[in-house]
């Protein structure tokens, strides 16, 4: 079996898991109830012992695709000799009951795949098949059949109203879709449901479903360059949340590989303290607030949990153990090996993360409320840590797994990190003393002879981190930036796309990091390039899959997406340069003057409380949604996981 084009894939979510459908209708990777699940299917990573939910016509057919408006539900078009079939698949969320007029993260989800399968023209004859594994497709499930479905050993089930057979490929099913037939499957992964549920009931899931996403998207505030790609990278950030705690997951898959073939296979299923960060900026110029809510509980909770001297990542739980297990057995895809469960990075110190995490508070005091006494004594806490360990090396932005370094980006954080904290709580003399030692430091060793930042102070060489160095705000000299813009284009640009770093001696290079390709559209204009970067821009968002979906890398000669899918990183970069674009169009270089926080204020003012609304108003003349609607809330009935809203 061929593996199929990771941006053939489309995703599905709930805000606590999600699956990829492929073009033909299977869905190859589920990992439902929490995005860190066991897949319950993972024909993405293991080939046909992966298991998958396959729904095709048995004839020769050719399929479209689409999300139904601007939400997270997916329909799939089948065209054959005979007639037209229509797929729609989604992981029903709802808001949960009782939960106040604009709150769209106190969520109700059972943890379901919902697949509808619709007859439009004639008569098909489809073939279903649902194979379910578990570890990884390393093991097999033992399949049970019953009026209304099948149960399986390792718990879960599919509930469906179709007759089904139990053989060596699973379980399977053969049935003929006529215009105006109805069939439904639902897939569950635990044992709470054993009843098919009800038309009705599945009816009553897809319209509080769609108005969920639809609700939800009403408050998006955003009318800038590439609109309709913006608001499909919200949607995208949004089902990566994870609801019951606040976190976002970097991407929904594990193992992905950044080299077809090689070992840099890693699983992206948990939380990165800086795409929380940046994912506070990207929906708050998009005017959104709850969201940065959810993340400060989760901040919170992971700065006690490390005592402030935070990790770069968790479990979705704030967990501060995520050991990394080589799965041996798995193929991986394209044969790409060691599949890996878990991520062993987490143990990595990384100075940035410090800063990240601090800018992150910044935006916080500024647009949605001040910092309440917890939150200053947490940021005052991780400060002063900073104060105390910025002169020692760390592993660098890129996690790479060999020694410790005085990486340039992770001494610009330090200084972010005690900028931003002094912003927050007011002067400081001694964090100030410290902050501007870390300039002066960085100033003096990481600047080359030719006036470049350099990666270290012991490599005259560059990598795309530096390109943060300006959308940080770090006071460069006059020209340092913009000469250090023009060493990462000329020494790591391939095409349209940017790499983080150079091929070590005799390796073959990585794929271009898509994220860095954005991050470069911000940086030429910092450096008043508007045209060019307005032209990098629109090369790149038509690389997007064709349902607006990117990976974390792009094979440059054949455009073809690498690593894990989608995203979240990616999507969140492309959000910062067309809100930068949508900047310098209105005010040239200097509406893009200091970090995150100060741009954000710009476009949005504010996105909590009574201001927010006064804010919405001035600058648009509405205010979007008042408050949500009981259309969004999901039924009593629905069962729904163990933990679902922000603790």
């Amino acid at each position: 079996m061929t593996d199929k084009p990771i941006a053939e894939y489309a995703v599905i979510g709930d805000c606590h898991g999600a699956a990829l459908v492929a073009r033909d209708g299977s869905i190859d990777w589920a990992c439902l109830q929490r995005f860190d699940a066991d897949p319950l299917f993972c024909r993405l990573l293991n080939g046909a012992a992966g298991g998958m939910l396959e729904t095709r016509p048995v004839s020769d057919f050719e399929s479209t695709r689409r999300y139904l408006g601007e939400s997270n539900v997916l329909q799939t078009t089948f065209s054959t000799a005979s007639g037209r079939i229509r797929l729609t698949d989604f992981l029903p969320v709802g808001r949960r009951p009782g939960s106040g007029v604009h709150d769209y993260t106190r969520l109700t989800a059972p943890g379901w795949i919902v697949r509808i399968v619709q007859g439009i023209e004639g008569e098909v004859e489809v073939r279903a098949r649902y194979a379910p594994t578990a570890d990884f497709g390393r093991r097999a499930c033992t399949l049970t059949a019953f009026d209304g479905g099948i149960a399986v050993d390792r718990g879960g089930a599919l509930l469906s109203e179709i007759g089904w057979r139990i053989g060596a490929d699973g379980g399977t099913a053969a049935f003929a879709v006529r215009a105006g037939d109805v069939v439904h499957i639902v897939v569950t992964a635990d044992n709470r449901v054993t009843a098919v549920p009800s038309r009705r009931d599945i009816k009553r899931l897809f319209n509080v479903t769609g108005a969920f996403w639809t609700e939800w998207m009403a408050y998006n505030r955003y009318d800038g360059p590439a609109h309709t790609i913006v608001r499909r990278s919200a949607l995208v950030l949004k089902l990566l949340t994870y609801a019951p705690s606040g976190a976002i997951a970097a991407a929904v898959t594990s193992s992905l590989p950044e080299v077809p073939g090689g070992e840099s296979n890693f699983d992206y299923r948990y939380c990165w303290i800086r795409d929380g960060a940046f994912l506070l900026y990207a929906l708050s110029v998009l005017g959104y607030s709850g969201e940065a809510d959810g993340f400060r509980k989760f901040l919170v909770r992971a700065c006690r949990a490390s005592n402030y001297d935070l990790q770069i990542m968790y479990g979705l739980d704030a967990e501060t153990e995520l050991e990394e297990r080589e799965l041996d057995g798995v193929r991986g895809y394209l044969d790409s090996r060691p599949v890996r469960r878990g991520n062993g990075a987490y143990g990595q110190h990384q100075l940035d993360v410090f800063g990240e995490a601090l800018e992150w508070a910044l935006q916080y005091h500024i647009l949605v409320r001040p910092l309440d006494a917890e939150m200053r004594g947490m940021v005052r806490a991780v400060a002063h840590h900073v104060a105390t360990v910025w002169r020692q090396p760390d592993h660098g932005i890129w996690e790479l797994r060999g020694n410790q370094r005085h990486y340039t980006v992770g001494r610009v954080m330090a200084w972010v990190a005690l900028d931003r904290a002094i912003r927050i709580l007011g002067a400081d003399e001694a964090l100030a003393r410290e902050r501007d030692v870390i300039r002066d430091t960085i100033l003096r060793e990481s600047i080359s002879r030719d006036g470049v930042l350099m990666v270290a102070p012991d490599e005259d060489a560059v990598d795309a981190s530096l390109l943060l160095v300006g959308l940080f705000g770090f006071p460069c000299p006059d020209g340092v930036f913009a000469r250090t813009v023009d060493a990462i284009q000329r020494e790591l640009g391939a095409g349209e796309y940017i790499r983080r770093f150079a091929p070590a001696p005799g390796e073959p290079p990585q794929g271009a990091f898509l994220a860095c390709s954005f991050w470069m559209v911000s940086a030429l204009l910092l450096v008043d390039r508007h045209a060019e970067a307005e032209a990098l821009f629109d090369r790149l968002v038509s690389r997007a899959s064709e349902l607006g979906l990117y990976a974390e890398e792009i094979d440059p000669a054949s455009h073809l997406f690498l690593g894990n899918t989608p995203q979240a990183l990616t999507h969140l970069a492309l959000i910062e340069a067309a809100v930068n674009l949508q900047l310098y169009a209105e005010g040239g270089g200097a509406r893009l003057a200091g970090g995150p926080a100060d741009r954000a204020r710009r476009v949005v003012g504010a996105t909590g409380g009574l201001r927010a609304l006064w804010e919405a108003f001035v600058r648009s003349g509405h205010v979007g949604r008042i408050r949500s609607s009981a259309a969004s809330m999901m039924p009593g009935w629905c069962p729904s996981m163990p933990v679902d809203g922000p603790a």
